[in-house]
């Protein structure tokens, strides 16, 4: 009976922003538009950062999170923290993004490995991933279709 008093509770708590204040994505520029305000321009070429756009069944953006910041090299994606958030959001699409420091749009093949894994963890949650962006200071290039 002890034992019963060392059970804690689980609670997930969200609170969704206001529809009318929420950006919605209606097209690839829009993603790249909204990805830009969140990964420093002065530090595009300096780290990579991996970021996931949470929308709901409208598109409309329920939030964006960075995911990691690495080095000039690569960044480490923790893929449970993308459905973390997701789920907790009760989102149902992500949009994945990251920069490349180099300048290269060329997804590597570390690009295309975390993305087949995140792609089937979606099908797993019933949530679609909408695309892959790779960003950097003078382009950008969409890569779902690779996948």
């Amino acid at each position: 009976m002890g034992k019963l008093n060392e059970i804690h509770e689980v609670e997930i708590v969200y609170k969704r922003p206001t529809i009318a204040l929420m950006e919605t994505v209606k097209c690839a520029d829009d993603s790249i538009e909204l990805f830009r305000k969140f990964i420093p321009e002065e530090k595009i070429d300096f780290k990579e950062f991996f970021l996931v756009a949470l929308l709901s069944r409208n598109n409309h953006v329920l939030g964006v999170s960075t995911i990691s910041v690495g080095s000039t090299n690569g960044t480490c994606v923790n893929v449970k923290e993308i459905f973390q958030l997701a789920i907790k959001t009760n989102s149902s699409s992500i949009i994945l993004c990251h920069n490349h420091p180099s300048g290269n749009l060329t997804p590597s093949e570390s690009d295309i490995a975390i993305t087949k894994k995140i792609k089937a963890a979606c099908g797993l949650c019933d949530i679609v991933l909408l695309d892959h962006i790779i960003l950097t200071k003078e382009g950008h290039n969409s890569f779902i279709d690779e996948v």
